[in-house]
Formats: C-alpha cells, sequence, structure tokens
C-alpha cells in the first residue's frame, strides 16, 4: 500500500475551478472520506489522485513517488464508480478475473484462480461464481464491481459513491463489509460520498471539502464536535445542527465576537413550560420508534432535536429551552470558542 499527497492542486473546467489549492496527505493503510456537497469537488479530486484528469497546478505523490504526469496505468491504482460497469454476458468469475488477463500482466492461468477465488471469499460472492451477472441482486453486483477492483491489490484504491444506487438496508450492510475489507487489507482507501452516514461509520478521517477546497480535515468525533465553521457543522448530525441568531434563547456569558450558536440535540435542554415563562411551544412530533424528532417553534424560528419517545410532550406544549455548551460562531459563519451557561 502507499501514501497519498497533493499538493497545491488545482483543476479548472474553462470559468468553474472545480480543485483550488489542495493539500492533503493520505496515510499508508488510511481509510479516508471526501465529504460534501454536489460541485464540492470530491469526484474531480478522485480523478486527479486516478490520474484520469491532469491538474493546472501543483504536485500528487503515491508512495513517494511523482506521479503528476503518469496516464492511470502506470499510478497502480484502481478505481470503482458510481455504477456497476459489470459485463453482463460474463459470469461472476469471468468478471472478476478480466483485469488480471490483461497482457500486461502476462498473469498464470493458476495465480488468477486463486486471486479470483480468495477476492469472491472476501466480498462474500464465491457462491455466485458461475453465475451471469444479469442474474445478480443490486447488492450481489456491487460486491463484483468491488472484488474486480480488489483482485487486482493494488497500491491505492478509490471508491467514488459506490453505495449510493443501492437501498438503504444493502446500504447499511455494505458499509460494513467494506469496512471489514478495508481493514484486512490494510488498504489505502479514498472514498467519495454525500452521505454522511457513510462517512461517519467508515473514515478513520473526514476531508469536508466546498467549492474545491479542503475546509477541514479529522477524525469522524473531531469533525463532529470540533467543527471550525458553521459549514463544516452542517455537514454531520442527524438531525442537521440547529444555527440560531444570538438572542434568541437566553445565552448570556458568550464572547462578543459571537453571532450564530450551532446548538445539536446535546446542546439544548428541554422542559415543559412553568409558571407561565416559555420560550417556544412545540409544533410536531415525528414518532420514530426508538426516539422522536422534536419540532419546536421559537416565533419565527424552528427548532429540530432529538428526544426519548417517552418525553412526556405533545403538539402545542410551551416549553424552556437552555444552551448546554453548543458551538459558536462569529459573522462569517467561523467557529467561536466559549459555550452560553
Amino acid at each position: 500500500m502507499a501514501e497519498i499527497t497533493l499538493r497545491g492542486v488545482g483543476k479548472r473546467f474553462k470559468q468553474t475551478e472545480a480543485v483550488r489549492d489542495f493539500d492533503l496527505t493520505i496515510a499508508d493503510g488510511e481509510f479516508v472520506v471526501l465529504l460534501g456537497p454536489t460541485g464540492a469537488g470530491k469526484t474531480t479530486t478522485l480523478r486527479l489522485i486516478a490520474g484520469l484528469e491532469a491538474p493546472d497546478a501543483g504536485r500528487i505523490t503515491i508512495g513517494g513517488e511523482d506521479v503528476t504526469a503518469l496516464p492511470p496505468a502506470a499510478r497502480d491504482v484502481t478505481f470503482v464508480f458510481q455504477q456497476y460497469s459489470l459485463y453482463p454476458h460474463l459470469t461472476v468469475y469471468e468478471n472478476l478475473a478480466f483485469p488480471l488477463r490483461s497482457p500486461v500482466r502476462r498473469m498464470e492461468k493458476s495465480e488468477i484462480d486463486r486471486r479470483v477465488r480468495e477476492t469472491a471469499r472476501l466480498v462474500r460472492i464465491d457462491h455466485k461464481l458461475d453465475n451471469r451477472a444479469t442474474r445478480l441482486s443490486g447488492g450481489e453486483m456491487q460486491r463484483v464491481a468491488i472484488g474486480r477492483a480488489l483482485v487486482r491489490q493494488p497500491s491505492v484504491y478509490l471508491m467514488d459513491e459506490p453505495l449510493s444506487s443501492l437501498d438503504a438496508k444493502l446500504r447499511a450492510g455494505m458499509r460494513l463489509e467494506l469496512k471489514r475489507i478495508q481493514q484486512e487489507l490494510g488498504a489505502t482507501l479514498v472514498y467519495v460520498t454525500h452521505d454522511q452516514i457513510e462517512a461517519m461509520t467508515m473514515a478513520d478521517r473526514i476531508g469536508i471539502l466546498k467549492e474545491g477546497r479542503l475546509i477541514q480535515i479529522g477524525t469522524p468525533r473531531e469533525i463532529y464536535t470540533a467543527p471550525i465553521s458553521a459549514y463544516v457543522a452542517t455537514r454531520l448530525g442527524q438531525p442537521a445542527i440547529n444555527l440560531l441568531p444570538r438572542g434568541l434563547l437566553p445565552d448570556a456569558g458568550l464572547d462578543d465576537a459571537v453571532k450564530t450558536i450551532g446548538a445539536r440535540t446535546e446542546h439544548l435542554s428541554i422542559e415543559k413550560a412553568a409558571n407561565g415563562h416559555a420560550d417556544g411551544a412545540v409544533d410536531w412530533i415525528e414518532h420514530l420508534g426508538d426516539q422522536n424528532h422534536l419540532h419546536v417553534r421559537i416565533g419565527e424560528r424552528k427548532l429540530i432535536t432529538l428526544v426519548p419517545p417517552d418525553t412526556p410532550l405533545a403538539a402545542g406544549d410551551k416549553v424552556m429551552i437552555r444552551y448546554n455548551n453548543p458551538l459558536c460562531f462569529d459573522a462569517n459563519g467561523d467557529r467561536v470558542g466559549g459555550a452560553a451557561r
């Protein structure tokens, strides 16, 4: 496996700067997820690492070798795309063997067979080796697509939203499988997604992108608890963080620079109002089984948080709301230290 570095990398498509001043080091054997909305530059960054796009500026190295000007075939990387891209007329075995039968590799038939069967067991598709791709379920096809990348045993694995076309149950299962495989192989893996759950559950580190720039990178816990900006704070958390203007709720003791308060579920204390004082009222409640989404209206603003299913609140109830060490941001959306009392 190999370390990947990008230094000052930039890429422009006509008038659009897809990637700007991009600096990132991905350690050998690390699972890094690039997270951001559509147009943030995630896929372009992946394609630059793969050599499918040439940078207009900067330098890319893999395993200490400068690969900036090298073609994809010379970089020892493999790419898993969003779509399965299987050969429908071939069996699972033949699909897995296909990358190994290139004249460039000149691999012995026995070694091809060993790798195919070993990889099929790894992605748990070995019981379907004789099936044509057209006879597989969506989850099975995705396993074959991932297996076809694994069978080559490259230095770097690049994956561009490979689970997005699966239903929720299959995605959940494949997340666990993909992380298990990556850990077993000790693989260097760069994974692009806009799904925060995928990022939180699989990544060693998450890189948050905005308009082609890497805004922040850190462990899932660091990104969640210590975002450097309101933009980063909105990338993780379910329900989404509440961004409330200062003065909407009692917030004495804050730095003067604070203009916006970011409140997740753990930053809020909500109780049924007593003695006539209330900060807001329950608008409605979404019952989700093991927890509820509580929608509270505060004047013209709305706040959403999680509460236990047995919380004694109902639509229309007046409530008192207090902050508990919330995140604070200045007028530019940058993080400010300090917490409300």
